[in-house]
């Protein structure tokens, strides 16, 4: 309780002192731009509009868990069957992440793949847009290329108790306004 009652008194004097509130606003600024900038420059290396995204069911068990978390990377390479990789379903928000099945290269250079999980008994088929029976190229966010075993659990817990998120960053953000530089 006693935190609390700080984080209070130092939110008042921040308060009272316009110049220090615009400092501390500055520096909150500054934390959020800097993780954006870090998005964005692994964006660009990694060619891949999401180079982090969180395992969000067990389909691909037990090559990977509900809760882990995959790097990616969408270098022009040509696909090969066996490799891990996520892709996104034309009007569908959420990335599955699943194993290349198989390939078909045609002769014009276009190339065609046939997804399914782990943990699925059948292709992936079921899963794509109407009338759709193969994945394209442009439809892969990425190949995993690393994973780190759970740590995705926090984005899973925050995204199925909305309000806990908000609680977090409100509580992280007042931290950042409230804390004073030593000099």
């Amino acid at each position: 309780m006693e935190v609390v009652e700080t984080q209070i008194r130092e939110l008042k004097k921040l308060w009272k002192n316009k110049r220090l509130l615009v400092h501390q606003g500055l520096n909150l600024a500054m934390i959020v731009f800097s993780a954006l900038m870090i998005w964005k420059g692994l964006m660009f290396l990694t060619k891949s509009e999401s180079p982090v995204v969180v395992v969000l069911s067990g389909s691909m068990e037990p090559a990977f868990q509900r809760g882990d978390i995959l790097f990616l990377n969408n270098q022009n390479d040509p696909i090969r069957v066996g490799e891990v990789v996520v892709f996104k379903i034309k009007d569908r928000e959420i990335p599955i992440v699943h194993r290349v099945m198989k390939v078909h290269e045609k002769v014009n250079g276009t190339v065609e793949l046939l997804t399914k999980g782990d943990n699925n008994r059948v292709d992936d088929r079921g899963l794509y847009a109407p009338g759709q029976l193969w994945l394209e190229r442009d439809d892969i966010l990425g190949r995993a290329v690393g994973t780190l075993r759970y740590v995705g659990m926090v984005t899973i817990i925050l995204n199925d108790y909305p309000a806990l998120k908000y609680v977090l960053v409100g509580i992280m953000g007042l931290f950042v306004l409230t804390n004073k530089e030593e000099a």
